[in-house]
Parts: C-alpha cells; structure tokens; sequence
C-alpha cells in the first residue's frame, strides 16, 4: 500500500541554517531516498520550495479566495515528501523514524488511497 511521509517543518527553519548546514542535510536525506530506492519502496520523493513562492485557493460558497504566501498564520509547512510502497503501516513508521529529517522535523505518515473511511 503506498504511503506518503510529509516533512513538516517549522515555518522559515531552512532560513536559519548556514550554506554548509543545508548542503550536510540535503545530502543525508538524498542518501536516505537512495538507499529506499535501491530496497524497492521508493515510488517518488520532492522538496517544496518555501511557502514565499506559494499561493493558496479556496472557494467557499462560490466565493473564491486566492493568498500569496507566506502564510504567516501556519506554524509548520510540508517542506517535501517520500511516497513508499510498504506492505504496513508499521513499516512505514518504522522508515519515518530512520529518516534524517525526523531530527529537526515532524514526519506525518498517511496511507493513500480512498478517503471515505473518515
């Protein structure tokens, strides 16, 4: 069953780091997607770019809302994802708390899929 593991960051944290800090934690987490690669359960991995280059949609009541970012009101933003093919749940926790960035962020883990179970 594919699961996505989404990296929520505190909001404005990639601009604290240092050019060497980022390349050090850029490196470890593409290291960590290639080793999910070569065991088979990777199905796609992505950062975001910061939520500055972002805009939000809503429609409600026919009424459209549009915001360009950043939004200030967020404490923690999806900074990227790794969507993996795991036979569990379990398994894909147990791949969230191996992930480097589960160090300095919060990894939410969701399955796909029909969303009518709610």
């Amino acid at each position: 069953m594919p699961y996505m593991l989404m990296i929520m960051e505190p909001r404005g944290q990639r601009r604290t780091r240092t050019r060497e800090e980022g390349e050090h934690v850029f490196e470890r987490m593409v290291r960590f997607g290639e080793d999910l690669k070569s065991r088979g359960l990777l199905l796609a991995v992505e950062s975001l770019q910061s939520d500055t280059k972002g805009v939000r949609v809503e429609v409600r009541n026919g009424k459209r809302n549009i915001s360009d970012g950043p939004f200030t009101e967020a404490k923690e933003m999806i900074g990227g994802f790794f969507l993996l093919d795991c036979k569990t749940k379990e398994e894909a926790v147990t791949i969230a708390q191996q992930c480097p960035a589960a160090e300095w962020a919060t990894i939410e883990v969701r399955g796909v899929g029909p969303c009518f179970d709610d």
